[in-house]
């Protein structure tokens, strides 16, 4: 029963992973559509990210309230109205209508799974988890792709809500498999702390700040990287452009794979500095001022690559480094800044790029790099002066 909940798990993370690359896939083509400038997706980006952001905050109170189990279907279902939503909308202003459910979808389940798997599960665990999640997120850009190529880009949404309802339903079937830790999460949902409260304990805020930093650089590597290829490289086709929406996802897959085997024994926080290392190196492979598109495809990979274990090595430490009274709130709230992250900088980045050109976008992503790294040691050392201590 218990391996047969983990890969239930591990398919409601495809599910999470599936609608986030589609916007920065389809939306070369889909400015065309709505007739508006191509920093317009920011703002569509934004709205779905502040509806996560939401989500997010009320996770602390819903996990108080409600199993992971029902927080899953619900969020799948807010998920499903969103692409569908998209896959009709005929005028640009329709897309802020369903952003709505799209990202109120995302982020209770988001914080509710990673909170249970972090109490439940090692870190090769949290490590694979969010490799499903990049399963997802280079599922849906192949998808996009195809949309393009035999149809229109609503047919992209439309053929992803498919899979989401099928993932839905596999999640009703596997109802009883969640009986198995129902009375630990019981117990604990009785002694978690609030949000103001869990905000006071030393560390919380730097890694907050991180997180926001951390996916400042992911959400605009999603949404940008196809755009970056537009404008930077001659010869490519709408079909090829779009399909490198996945280059970002696919390494994050593959950073995540390799984590996931050696995380047990590395531990996160050496995880995490070689992921950065990596990022630095793909960023700066990005970069160089070569005409051919191949090293920056290659260097979205590896940018992907080295930020695949940073991201679950973060939430996996939370009831190591700030105890299980205070990990549903931690991670609830770093889902909220991550999200924040999420929203504002893709977007900052939009109206960047308008001005001064897309090639700035790898010192835009160099400077949040920095800004993850350096948060996350200096909470390090804020954390060991409190006797608690993660590896």
């Amino acid at each position: 029963m218990g391996s047969s909940l983990l890969a239930v798990i591990y398919l409601v993370f495809i599910s999470l992973g599936l609608p986030d690359s589609l916007l920065g896939s389809g939306w070369p083509t889909m400015q065309v559509d709505f007739s508006v400038p191509s920093s317009y997706a920011g703002y569509v980006s934004m709205t779905i990210s502040c509806m996560t952001v939401v989500s997010a905050l009320l996770s602390p109170r819903m996990n108080r309230r409600f199993h992971t189990k029902w927080i899953v279907i619900v969020s799948i279902a807010l998920t499903v109205l969103g692409l569908i939503g998209f896959s009709v909308s005929r005028a640009y202003w329709m897309l802020f209508l369903f952003a709505v459910p799209y990202g109120l979808g995302a982020g209770s389940i988001d914080a509710a799974v990673n909170h249970y798997v972090a109490n439940h599960y090692p870190a090769s665990v949290m490590n694979f988890l969010h490799c499903f999640y990049g399963v997802g997120a280079v599922i849906s850009p192949a998808i996009m792709s195809l949309a393009l190529k035999l149809a229109r880009w609503n047919q992209g949404y439309q053929w992803t809500s498919y899979i989401q309802l099928g993932i839905m339903l596999v999640c009703i079937l596997s109802l009883p498999l969640w009986k198995q830790n129902e009375s630990a999460d019981e117990e604990q949902r009785g002694e978690s702390a609030g949000i103001r409260e869990t905000l006071r304990v030393p560390g919380v805020v730097l890694t907050l700040i991180a997180f926001f930093a951390y996916c400042a650089g992911e959400a605009t590597c999603f949404l940008w990287t196809p755009s970056y290829f537009a404008g930077t490289k001659s010869g490519l086709s709408a079909e090829t452009i779009a399909s490198f929406g996945s280059l970002i996802f696919g390494g994050l897959m593959l950073g995540r794979l390799i984590s996931g085997f050696i995380s047990n024994k590395l531990g996160d926080r050496l995880l995490i500095r070689i992921g950065i290392a990596v990022e630095l190196l793909g960023i700066g492979m990005v970069a160089l001022p070569v005409q051919g598109h191949v090293l920056a495809a290659v260097g979205f990979v590896v940018i992907g690559t080295g930020m695949g274990p940073i991201y679950p090595a973060i939430q996996h430490m939370a009831p190591a480094n700030f105890g299980r009274q205070y990990s549903a709130a931690v991670i609830g709230l770093q889902m909220a800044s991550a999200y924040i992250g999420s929203t504002l900088m893709p977007m900052v980045f939009g109206l960047l790029q308008q001005a001064v050109g897309i090639r700035v976008m790898p010192i835009y992503l160099l400077l949040f790099a920095a800004l993850n790294v350096g948060m996350l040691e200096i909470a390090y050392r804020v954390i060991a002066r409190t006797g608690r201590e993660s590896r």
